[in-house]
């Protein structure tokens, strides 16, 4: 069973002032089939300990580890953790001029395989996967988040997670910026991957709406660059109700 355990983890982010610690000892496991929702206040370290995982060069572990499948990534590269099964769906997709969609999903396919997808199997995939997250086709065409809407974006990087099948997919605040129809269908496309797939799931988020349509095994209370505090899904719903002045 795969598994990704974050111990003791210290990250600081680059500034204009020098480097800045941001996370202050976050543990936290995560086992294949497993869905953790990461909930807590602006600045308390949900962005920061996603974009450390996924590799950004700004985000430098100082003290901690994390582990997956018995392996160390601090050392990997971006790349490198993508293909050792690791995704990260951003919180602000950027826009890549020249790159079309097609042409970047099949070469991230390659790249994580070790061959290119049989081409006709992999159209099929692509044009299913589109039809399921509600895409138009000729969003294959277009460069990669090149002009998309935010919603738009926000379901291309479900398609990607669909079609690459990750290990472990972290989520960082997927559901910001989308209308109720478009929560509804990206929602339905993490839980279709999640199913198909058993991965790990890390999903970061500020609000419970989306946690009514992927439901939680674990909730996490982020609060000053710590796990303030840990439970079920009753825990979310109590947030709701409650807010975050208790850990602050």
């Amino acid at each position: 069973m795969s598994k990704l355990e974050i111990k003791n983890l210290h990250v600081s982010v680059e500034t204009a002032e020098g480097p800045k610690p941001i996370l202050h000892g976050v543990d936290l496991t995560i086992n294949a089939g497993e869905i953790h929702a990461v909930m807590g206040p602006n600045g308390s370290g949900k962005s920061t300990l996603a974009y450390a995982l996924a590799g950004h060069p700004k985000y430098e572990i100082t003290e901690g580890e994390v582990i997956m499948d018995g392996e160390n990534i601090e050392e990997m590269s971006a790349d490198e953790r993508a293909r050792a099964g690791l995704f990260l769906a951003m919180q602000y997709p950027v826009e890549v001029p020249g790159v079309t969609v097609s042409n970047f999903l099949r070469t991230a396919k390659t790249a994580i395989d070790g061959e290119a997808p049989a081409l006709r199997q992999w159209i099929g995939q692509v044009k299913d996967s589109m039809q399921n997250l509600r895409m138009d086709e000729d969003f294959a065409q277009r460069d990669l988040n090149t002009g998309f809407s935010g919603g738009e974006k926000k379901r291309n990087e479900i398609l990607q997670m669909e079609l690459l099948e990750p290990k472990f997919a972290v989520l960082d605040e997927t559901d910001s910026g989308l209308d109720v129809d478009a929560l509804r269908v990206v929602s339905k496309g993490v839980n279709r991957v999640h199913e198909k797939t058993n991965n790990g799931i890390l999903l970061i988020t500020h609000y419970t709406r989306i946690l009514n349509y992927i439901e939680p095994d674990y909730v996490h209370v982020f609060a000053g660059g710590r796990v303030a505090d840990s439970g079920g899904p009753d825990l979310a719903a109590r947030l709701e109700d409650e807010g975050y002045d208790r850990y602050l």
